[in-house]
């Protein structure tokens, strides 16, 4: 029986490589949160590095500081279909609302972008320091969701730079002027783009179209930015998983 397969159990993440037969140490706030969850030595758990890899093994060691697994059974875990997220530098309490849905929903990478009206936002989130918090909050949606796979953080750009590094393939721009979602046609990688409050400027706009960015509604009123973002990406991955059950199938 494949590890993914195992009756559900509680969810750490492990800040080191794992390896079959040997034991992990994790830090103290996965220390803690066992504390709280009133898990003892002996004690089966579920160790995910946000890098595909999953562990399970039981508690052997409990301190204050640290808590040490012994992992006998380790499985990678396939990547979720690629969904890159273009969002705007906006609130942080909701862009990091925002990064704990995106973590659920198996986005798989995070590109924060600084469009003209983002800089009117107080207080955005910006900057290293913010990208740390981004970081966490994934982290423990990671390990609440049950996910394997952490999206990949991007550092704060420019429209010109994030536009340059757009990957290829799919593009979406959510717009409140654009056409419904084309169901019929999604296909991964895809990235979903998305303007700040108040929306993007026309020649930002023009520069995404003319990207080959597809602008598409989602619901007949305006959405702020978070709720666009997780609508398309609940969009997105049903269809895709709905494509990948049939192909199993």
């Amino acid at each position: 029986m494949e590890l993914r397969d195992r009756p559900a159990v509680a969810t750490f993440f492990a800040g080191e490589p794992m390896a079959t037969g040997r034991v992990t140490t994790l830090g103290e706030g996965e220390a803690h949160h066992m504390r709280v969850l009133r898990l003892s030595l002996g004690d089966r758990v579920r160790l995910v590095d946000g890098a595909g890899m999953v562990g399970l093994g039981p508690i052997v060691k409990v301190a204050k500081g640290s808590t040490m697994v012994e992992v006998d059974t380790l499985d990678r875990l396939e990547p979720p279909p690629v969904i890159h997220l273009m969002l705007p530098i906006a609130d942080r309490d909701r862009m990091l609302w925002l990064a704990e849905k995106a973590t659920e929903l198996g986005v798989f990478s995070w590109r924060p972008v600084m469009w003209r009206r983002s800089r009117d936002v107080s207080p955005r989130g910006e900057g290293v320091g913010f990208q740390s918090r981004v970081r966490a909050r994934m982290v423990s949606a990671l390990t609440q969701c049950g996910g394997a796979w952490l999206p990949g953080l991007y550092p704060d750009a420019p429209p010109d730079r994030a536009l340059a590094a757009c990957a290829a393939g799919t593009r979406w721009l959510l717009d409140a002027h654009g056409g419904p979602a084309p169901l019929h046609d999604i296909r991964a990688p895809i990235t979903i783009a998305l303007g700040p409050e108040g929306g993007l400027e026309p020649a930002e706009r023009a520069a995404l179209i003319g990207a080959g960015f597809t602008t598409v509604k989602l619901a007949p009123n305006t959405l702020r930015f978070e709720t666009a973002a997780v609508a398309a990406l609940g969009i997105v991955r049903a269809a895709l998983t709905a494509q990948g059950e049939r192909v199993r199938a």
